[in-house]
């Protein structure tokens, strides 16, 4: 089928480490249900050079679910890459939803637009193209906001992410869901420091005490969840 991955193209993304395992949760409860503009997506998103920065299926799967439990209509999402969390999002979401979408690289949205367009979900989004902080800030200057988000998702820079989520706290309404995206950082979170590759150090350690900050956070209840490269769900208390 055009636009399926197999696992061992992706096992490395997630923390199932057995191919065949992570083909099986695939093939029997995330491919059947994945609309086909998703799966296109998926298929276009193979050809870009940083392809493995893509949302993993299971995992957007996951936040569809989210989304219809919180009855989301205004959402957040803070790195968007070529777009596959944020289509799943705009399909979840009602018809008059409304999707904030951030990502300083428009390049790769591009990619995935006309599959967005094509799905008739294109008006939900005001993506804007911009550092994530000051987007956040200026919506906080209107008390409006504070409090009227229902979602949130993000997938960016690591160093941000505890600046990301006192300010996401602030516009989520009581009982909203934020979702931070690679909380487990391909399991080098629990590696002794001397056996992470340099190139993930930094990342990595920026995620352990984020993770921490999470974890002492009274405001938020909290999950760490092992899809794609961990996610946290953190339900605004």
């Amino acid at each position: 089928m055009e636009g399926k991955m197999k696992a061992n193209d992706i096992t490395s993304k997630g923390l199932l480490r057995t191919a065949e395992l992570y083909q099986y949760v695939l093939d029997t409860s995330v491919y059947p249900r994945e609309p086909e503009p998703l799966r296109e997506l998926r298929a276009v998103t193979s050809h870009h050079p940083r392809a493995m920065m893509a949302t993993a299926p299971d995992a957007g799967q996951h936040l569809s679910l989210l989304l219809k439990l919180v009855n989301a209509k205004r959402t957040i999402e803070i790195g968007v890459f070529t777009g596959y969390s944020l289509l799943q999002a705009a399909l979840t979401i009602p018809d008059d939803g409304n999707i904030t979408a951030i990502d300083l690289d428009r390049s790769s949205y591009e990619m995935g637009l006309p599959i967005i367009k094509k799905a008739g979900v294109e008006h939900k989004i005001n993506y804007i193209e911009s550092e994530a902080l000051p987007v956040l800030d200026k919506l906080l200057e209107n008390p409006a906001n504070q409090g009227s988000f229902d979602f949130a998702f993000v997938d960016a820079d690591k160093i941000n992410y505890a600046n990301y989520h006192g300010r996401l706290l602030k516009l989520l309404r009581p009982g909203g869901i934020v979702v931070y995206d690679n909380t487990l950082w391909g399991g080098t979170v629990a590696m002794p420091d001397d056996a992470v590759p340099e190139f993930n150090s930094a990342s990595r350690n920026f995620t352990i005490k984020f993770n921490k900050l999470l974890a002492a956070d009274a405001r938020v209840q909290i999950s760490q969840v092992p899809l794609g490269d961990g996610i946290t769900i953190c339900r605004r208390l």
